[in-house]
């Protein structure tokens, strides 16, 4: 169970945590030895881990005397908690009738009460634990809910039932080798989660401009025609890289050097138009994606033009790439660069072909 949060007089408690018989309180400011000071519990956060902690010993309890399955260990998490059980399937059927008792039993308003055993009292032996710290002194704290579960616990505990209002088992999920994982709330969190489903329920209407009961279908139309559209612009892409490739080849003199950037395309793109005019002559400089923040690149051509220069590119796009067989493409994170590379390019070919 996660610790307790609150005040010193007016000093905030970062953390608490136990050395041996000690809680070792962490602040950021010194406290005045034997000095008297009121202390303040951030009692919403105690309360919090109450309910969640007395429904987990609820919940393994109930799934052990109906289903046999033990429980392993549990974590308090901040939006949901899990039971790690001693099983390879939980079903939903079995989820569902462990959902119902619980609940039967939070309305049965039983009461949960803590006592103290000596170390060496023979009962230890009798109530539910996952054994004592290697460091620990003093009693043994037992808690019991009455007629259902003892656990040996040193975590904080509602005093009935009731206060745990209710418990929601959002499912299993697949844990550790033969272990399955169930999920569940308990209390203000179920509330707090209907509240949250009901606020993203309300906006989802008024963007889908129908009910609840439909959104799962108006979602699946829009999915569908995203992939029509994404499709339809990828084919069009293709189309203009090859127009664009016979363009420049259908001039009288191609330069030695072609330069091409464009937002909306892909790597795909610019290997269409690689292909579609070739490298052999011809040293290209391909880019796409956002003009002054990141995007992708693409150098192509002679090979080992390619290789000298790929690598020199990529540093000047304060990027990462590879290459093989005349061609070096990858990552920009400045693509405002894209000029110096295009110089450094030029005076390649000026120093390889004076004339060009």
């Amino acid at each position: 169970q996660p610790d307790d949060r609150g005040l010193i007089g007016d000093v905030p408690v970062l953390r608490v945590t136990r050395r041996g018989s000690e809680a070792v309180h962490f602040v950021p400011d010194a406290l005045e030895p034997g000095a008297e000071v009121l202390l303040s519990l951030d009692w919403e956060r105690r309360f919090d881990h109450m309910q969640q902690h007395s429904g987990q010993h609820l919940i393994s309890a109930v799934a052990e005397q109906m289903f046999g399955f033990k429980t392993t260990s549990w974590e308090l998490g901040r939006q949901r908690s899990v039971i790690e059980l001693d099983t390879p399937l939980v079903t939903a059927e079995q989820v569902e009738a462990l959902e119902k008792s619980v609940n039967e039993k939070i309305r049965d308003r039983v009461p949960v009460t803590v006592r103290e055993l000596a170390a060496d009292d023979p009962e230890i032996e009798t109530v539910r634990s996952r054994g004592l710290p290697d460091d620990h002194v003093g009693p043994v704290r037992v808690v019991d809910i009455e007629g259902i579960d003892s656990n040996l616990c040193c975590g904080t505990h509602v005093s009935n039932l009731s206060d745990l209002q209710v418990i929601k088992l959002l499912g299993v999920e697949k844990g550790k080798k033969n272990k399955t994982n169930l999920v569940f709330l308990v209390g203000n969190r179920v509330l707090k989660t209907i509240e949250q489903s009901h606020s993203t329920e309300k906006a989802l209407t008024t963007l889908l401009k129908n009910g609840p009961g439909e959104h799962v279908e108006a979602v699946k139309r829009l999915q569908s025609s995203v992939k029509l559209l994404q499709k339809n612009n990828l084919n069009l892409l293709r189309d203009i890289a090859v127009l664009i490739a016979r363009d420049f080849k259908s001039k009288p003199a191609p330069k030695p050097l072609f330069v091409l950037h464009r937002k909306e395309g892909d790597s795909e793109f610019m290997n269409i138009i690689a292909n579609e005019i070739g490298t052999e002559e011809t040293l290209l400089f391909l880019t796409v994606g956002d003009e002054k923040e990141a995007g992708l690149f693409l150098l192509a051509g002679p090979v080992e033009a390619v290789e000298n220069l790929g690598p020199r590119v990529a540093e000047l796009l304060a990027g990462k790439g590879a290459g093989k067989r005349g061609r070096f493409q990858g990552k920009a994170a400045k693509m405002s660069r894209r000029g110096e590379v295009q110089a450094l390019l030029q005076d390649f070919i000026s120093h390889q072909n004076p004339g060009a």
